[in-house]
């Protein structure tokens, strides 16, 4: 971790807490633009395509960035990368969409932490096999705990009139962050390959928007869908922009702080964010009682607990590799 001046070091923290609360005001963005267009594929693809058409112009201005993208083919050939390692964007596509068809029903805050859950769980199996560039990495006790805690926090703040209302939008929240989890993984080798974060962020929209598209069509030529038309509130095409913004101020923050403060940071501004946003406006069937508030509490000591590299007695439940 690089010491930085206690003003920069700050900026920095803000930075985090900025990039966690970007991602809640995209989720509440992006279920606006689903119900405008007539539908969460197609506000994804939108969304996806005002990202790509920002980046792509950022990469194409800069002259290291557009050498940067031919070490892409090199890589593949010589095995530093694999052709599914430039798939990520196809968590980032699914995560979009989730915004679009959950927070509309129950809400960003019981999305935000049905997502969280999915990427604590899901880093636990990412870790352990290895798809990062870190490599493989042993399950400790609390990771494990952690992963057990936020599927129950997910679980505790679904209720909903004294019953459990575990649904299949707040599953596909989940399954959200388990994609998360590996995207994030994935990007960081064409990352590491390519030598520059906004590379793998071009890759990552390029992906992710092909995919989207092709859903689209599909939906659109089948009757599934129906385009409602382009909505007339300009914040709505944000949603794009906004992911760009955040992963940029990551990549600026990140090697500043560490990885581990800073996804404590962010998540904490996520959560944070995503409250604030359904008590000042809320949307849909949200429910914001003791159990919701309790599971947030749940989900913050779930990450807590999961960013510490050991257990309390420094032993792995797992070594073997």
């Amino acid at each position: 971790m690089t010491h930085a001046p206690p003003r920069h070091r700050l900026a920095t923290f803000l930075a985090a807490v900025t990039v966690g609360a970007l991602v809640a005001w995209q989720s509440r963005i992006n279920a606006e633009l689903a119900t405008a267009v007539g539908g969460g594929f197609l506000a994804a693809a939108i969304s996806f395509g005002t990202g790509l058409i920002l980046v792509g112009l950022v990469v194409v201005l800069r002259p290291r960035l557009r050498r940067s993208v031919t070490l892409i083919p090199t890589a593949v050939r010589s095995g530093g990368l694999r052709a599914w390692h430039l798939l990520g964007g196809l968590g980032g596509a699914w995560l979009v969409t989730t915004q679009g068809l959950v927070v509309t029903v129950v809400g960003v805050t019981i999305f935000t932490i049905a997502v969280v859950a999915g990427q604590v769980s899901g880093s636990l199996l990412v870790d352990r096999a290895g798809l990062s560039p870190a490599g493989r990495m042993p399950v400790t006790r609390n990771r494990a705990v952690a992963a057990l805690v936020a599927l129950g926090a997910v679980a505790l703040a679904s209720v909903q009139g004294g019953q459990v209302g575990l649904s299949l939008v707040v599953l596909l929240a989940v399954s959200a962050g388990l994609g998360i989890s590996v995207q994030q993984a994935i990007n960081a080798r064409v990352a590491v390959a390519t030598h520059q974060p906004l590379t793998a962020t071009l890759v990552n929209f390029i992906v992710g928007f092909t995919a989207l598209i092709l859903i689209c069509v599909v939906l659109l030529a089948t009757g599934v869908a129906d385009f409602a038309g382009w909505p007339t509130q300009w914040w709505l095409y944000l949603g794009g922009p906004i992911g760009v913004t955040f992963i940029a101020l990551a990549a600026w923050a990140v090697r500043r702080v560490g990885v581990l403060v800073f996804g404590l940071l962010s998540i904490g501004g996520q959560l944070l964010g995503s409250v604030a946003m359904d008590l000042v406006a809320p949307t849909g069937q949200t429910t914001l009682g003791w159990l919701q508030w309790l599971g947030l509490l749940l989900i913050a000591a779930a990450v807590a607990l999961a960013t510490l590299p050991q257990d309390r007695f420094g032993k792995a439940v797992l070594r073997k590799s």
